[in-house]
């Protein structure tokens, strides 16, 4: 049986809101957002733009949690207090509902989005969301589910490294590997292998910290473009996870035996060697 969004968290006059729908905006994920900096992802709330497009006293907002379809995850509930002219600051003036300070990071709804548009009227979506799942609390990025799991975007894996999550942290200190870095605008590929002390994580928090891991290529890249390149283009996955028993020369090996199979050097890729 469903638990609907109004038994959990009703709302007297949902006509009196604009439900904000944030999504990819060519540059950020909200939810990577979200969880770097909520005082960022207030920003989204705030910002005007050319359109009133929140032109209700609130705005309940709500966050596309892009690891699962057609989930969102609450991001909170405003009430605007003022409206910048659009011709100044193109912003509005928000406080945070008090009562929707508990479902913060934590609500999730199931909404298949209606059409393109960043706000659309509450009541005509209110009584149809349904609850998917309430969080034990606020979402800080997605738990470690394995190492054949592995394939996440460089801005969720920002987010793993710069809150030291535990789970991720644990696993990767404890493994070897030979990974894979795809330029999703391109779909060049760079392969690297991972046998310092600390293992993956290592490496990859290199990659966090520089956008290109001190790799010549990708060095080349990101000194042009900038980090946010990085953040908007390059997804990381393990080809293969090794004890970390196993020595160097095993794991370069199988470094090698990668480019080959995928490709990776000269046009296709993004490798020299």
């Amino acid at each position: 049986m469903n638990i609907y969004l109004r038994q959990m968290y009703p709302i007297p006059h949902p006509e009196h809101y604009k439900l904000h729908l944030a999504c990819y905006n060519g540059t950020f994920q909200p939810l990577d957002v979200f969880v770097r900096d909520r005082e960022d992802w207030d920003g989204w709330n705030r910002w005007r733009g050319s359109r009133d497009d929140f032109n209700r006293p609130y705005i309940f907002s709500l966050i596309d949690f892009y690891p699962q379809r057609n989930t969102w995850l609450f991001g909170g509930a405003y009430r605007i207090l003022s409206r910048q002219p659009v011709n100044r600051s193109r912003s509005y003036e928000i406080e945070l509902l008090e009562e929707s300070q508990p479902f913060i990071g934590r609500l999730k709804v199931a909404l298949e989005r209606p059409g393109r548009a960043r706000a659309v009227n509450f009541e005509n979506h209110y009584n149809s969301l349904v609850v998917a799942e309430v969080l034990p609390g606020p979402y800080t990025g997605e738990p470690f589910r394995g190492y054949d799991e592995i394939d996440i975007a460089f801005s969720m894996l920002e987010n793993i490294v710069t809150n030291q999550h535990p789970d991720w942290k644990t696993a990767l200190e404890n493994a070897k590997g030979v990974y894979l870095i795809t330029d999703t605008s391109n779909g060049k590929r760079y392969v690297g292998s991972a046998y310092s002390e600390n293992g993956i994580w290592s490496r990859w928090t290199c990659y966090i910290g520089t956008g290109h891991g001190n790799t010549d290529e990708l060095t080349q890249l990101i000194t042009q473009y900038g980090i946010e390149y990085a953040r908007q283009h390059f997804r990381f996955a393990l080809l293969e996870h090794i004890t970390v028993k196993t020595d160097d020369k095993s794991i370069i090996q199988r470094e090698q035996y990668w480019k080959k199979v995928l490709l990776s050097r000269g046009d296709y890729g993004y490798n020299r060697n």
